[in-house]
């Protein structure tokens, strides 16, 4: 795994790969459908921010019948990993941040229980 630091910084700084970088890093693997739920923003939307990230490597997507789920790439080097964490902790008390994580947490059937009805 071998991402430059220009590279994660220019995904970084686009707002919406931003929020979902900070959910993923937080709750550790999530579907397309409660990015969607969370961030109040259309799927196709979030799929093609979502590939920008898979394609660079800093996601990895898994899966499960008709359902994709995310999670940051496990062999992400350790100086990425301490950015994401540094943006997931400068995020926890701003918003859009704790809106998303609100709206995450109020999300109604969520996967873990039944995906994405």
């Amino acid at each position: 795994m071998d991402i430059a630091p220009d590279q994660l910084f220019h995904l970084l700084s686009d707002p919406t790969r931003l929020r979902s970088l900070v959910l993923l890093a937080t709750e550790g693997e999530l579907c397309v459908c409660e990015l969607t739920h969370a961030l109040g923003i259309i799927q196709p939307k979030i799929s093609r921010h979502l590939a920008l990230m898979r394609e660079a490597g800093l996601i990895q997507g898994r899966r499960a019948g008709q359902w994709v789920y995310y999670r940051l790439h496990p062999d992400l080097p350790a100086w990425a990993r301490a950015a994401i964490a540094a943006a997931v902790q400068g995020s926890e008390n701003r918003e859009p941040h704790v809106r998303d994580r609100a709206r995450l947490a109020a999300m109604p059937d969520r996967p873990a229980n039944r995906c994405c009805a």
